[in-house]
């Protein structure tokens, strides 16, 4: 019939079938569930699902809805899995940055300790210096004086003892009775061989009649080291050791040595 072709070639669009909108709205309810608003349009739908249409398992919906609150879950667990790497990161350089003050408080601790060992040791090492700078011992050790300052007789040249005799056999260790620098070592006449010791407070020391020496001029000695050994050379009458005290170098000068030792410290 003539109406019919025209109906079917008439060219208008045909409006979409009631399951296509149903289908779009489904989809759209599933879009609207990831945004946590399906609630408020889950009636609206289920109603128009009341007349027969698809259900919202049929359309696959509720397949989203469940698949989006597992991925809100799995960014969940990830983000507190996150977090409690982080929080383990920062107690792991916590406990690095505690380890590392420890450590540097330990390094401080021991440096300043061995600071106070050196210098005690430094300290006692001057002490120790200083004693022996200001120490004096007896030239001959274990003897007694045989013959006293100021003694007279035609032995000497000025016609009295200028210095002290200690009794002493032969070879006997002669000691310098301070600290000081030799200024005379060798023949010295009527003394023959003879030592004598500019000692640190400028006094002198002399000591005569050796039968040998052991020190050279210009060398330091200690109190109590070994400068020779006693004997009867030059101008005497037997072994022993003739000691002076002087305020000068050279003959004339010299002082009580006795009295000297005794201001020094020594017991005789």
């Amino acid at each position: 019939m003539a109406f019919g072709s025209r109906a079917a070639g008439s060219g208008k669009h045909r409006g979409s079938s009631r399951i296509s909108r149903k289908t779009a709205g489904y989809a759209g309810m599933a879009a609207l569930a990831t945004t946590g608003v399906v609630g408020t349009l889950a009636a609206p739908a289920f109603a128009a699902d009341s007349h027969g249409g698809p259900s919202l398992e049929d359309t696959g919906a509720l397949n989203t809805i469940v698949v989006a609150d597992g991925l809100q879950d799995d960014i969940q667990v990830q983000a507190e899995t996150q977090q409690t790497a982080a929080e383990s990161i920062a107690a792991q350089a916590q406990a690095e940055a505690d380890a590392k003050t420890r450590a540097q408080e330990a390094k401080r601790i021991a440096e300043a300790k061995e600071k106070a060992e050196r210098e005690a040791a430094e300290k006692a090492a001057e002490e120790e210096a200083r004693k022996r700078l200001n120490t004096f011992v007896a030239p001959i050790e274990g003897s007694y004086v045989s013959t006293q300052y100021g003694a007279g007789g035609g032995m000497w040249s000025s016609g009295s003892h200028t210095g002290i005799d200690f009794h002493a056999d032969s070879g006997t260790t002669v000691h310098a009775v301070g600290a000081g620098t030799v200024v005379e070592a060798g023949w010295g006449g009527a003394y023959g061989n003879n030592v004598v010791i500019r000692h640190n407070d400028g006094t002198y020391t002399q000591y005569g009649h050796m039968s040998s020496l052991s020190v050279s001029v210009g060398e330091t000695v200690t109190a109590g080291q070994q400068i020779g050994l006693s004997g009867s050379t030059g101008n005497s009458s037997g072994p022993h050791l003739h000691f002076e005290a002087r305020t000068g170098a050279t003959y004339g000068t010299d002082i009580n040595p006795l009295a000297y030792l005794r201001e020094h410290g020594v017991g005789i």
